[in-house]
């Protein structure tokens, strides 16, 4: 399984890196499963991505992004969790914001986060790529200048650097939650929008960034008539964080001893891996420390 994963990570991203030029980089019609935007490039990455798995012929049970749940042979024992790029406006862009990010769990009827035993995260650009498994003792890595996992020991919200989701998110309704927190730090820190939750979270691994904040769950769990103005700038679909976005990145920030959760501070560990329905979508906040996740926590103004 190391190997089927890390091997078909590297083709998604080839095919990604050769086929940028050949398809058209902004969106052009389209939907994913879950209701997002579907770009040129990712149809690309999700043939790229079956295309392997049929050629290696393992039995496994495949999970991505436009596809949903489908099997290549009999007895699969294990389901392969597969955002072929995570920060597709990113990889449209050629920018860095872009990750593939696979996770592997023993398959079974209701697989969660909390099952997965494998999990690869590689950047589309550089080729960096992060992995982890149950067998392991800690992060491997590639392509890095320092060694990782590198955590900041931020704890004042003033200071960090963090990145936050507008993505599917109403922004009068987000600025109103942590427009505060965006004043404090935009100076003395820095604000990112990296439309990426992979991207965003394997940042704290790397020290790059400090805390990754995305909330619009909480928001629309806490204020359900709030829902109308997720479903308007979602184009009709509740755009929050799917299984397959934070899966991978996940598991291998808890590995990395980044604290993560989701927005109530509780682990994500029982989201569903193969239900993308609103109610098993999430809310996420990681930090570098415990101290600043507890910060954000208690300063967002829910």
């Amino acid at each position: 399984m190391r190997g089927l994963v890390q091997e078909l990570s590297g083709r998604i991203r080839t095919a990604v890196r050769e086929g940028l030029n050949q398809v058209g980089s902004r969106y052009e019609a389209g939907t994913a499963k879950g209701g997002d935007a579907e770009f040129p490039v990712d149809v690309l990455a999700e043939r790229a991505a079956w295309d392997f798995l049929r050629e290696r012929g393992e039995p496994v049970a495949v999970y991505t992004e436009s596809e949903g749940l489908r099997t290549i042979g009999r007895a699969p024992g294990h389901v392969l969790i597969i955002d072929p790029i995570d920060g597709t406006r990113g990889a449209a862009a050629d920018l860095e914001m872009a990750c593939v990010s696979i996770a592997a769990a023993p398959f079974s009827e209701a697989p969660v986060i909390g099952d997965i035993r494998y999990a690869m995260l590689q950047e589309i650009k550089t080729g960096n790529w992060l992995y982890a498994d149950a067998d392991g003792t800690g992060i491997e890595s590639g392509g890095y200048p320092v060694p990782v996992p590198r955590l900041s020991a931020t704890t004042d919200p003033g200071r960090m650097f963090w990145s936050l989701e507008f993505n599917g998110h109403p922004a009068e309704l987000m600025t109103g939650a942590y427009g505060h927190l965006i004043d404090a730090s935009a100076n003395t820190g820095g604000v990112y929008v990296f439309n990426s939750a992979s991207f965003s979270i394997s940042r704290i691994i790397t020290g790059q960034m400090d805390a990754y904040v995305d909330i619009g769950n909480r928001l629309l769990r806490d204020r359900p008539e709030t829902e109308a103005d997720f479903r308007r700038v979602g184009h009709g679909s509740v755009l929050h964080l799917f299984p397959y976005d934070i899966a991978a990145s996940v598991y291998l920030a808890e590995r990395a001893g980044v604290v993560i959760t989701d927005a109530y501070g509780k682990p994500l560990h029982d989201t569903l891996l193969l239900d993308i329905g609103p109610l098993n979508q999430r809310s996420c906040i990681a930090a570098c420390t415990p101290r600043l996740h507890a910060a954000l926590i208690d300063s967002i103004r829910w």
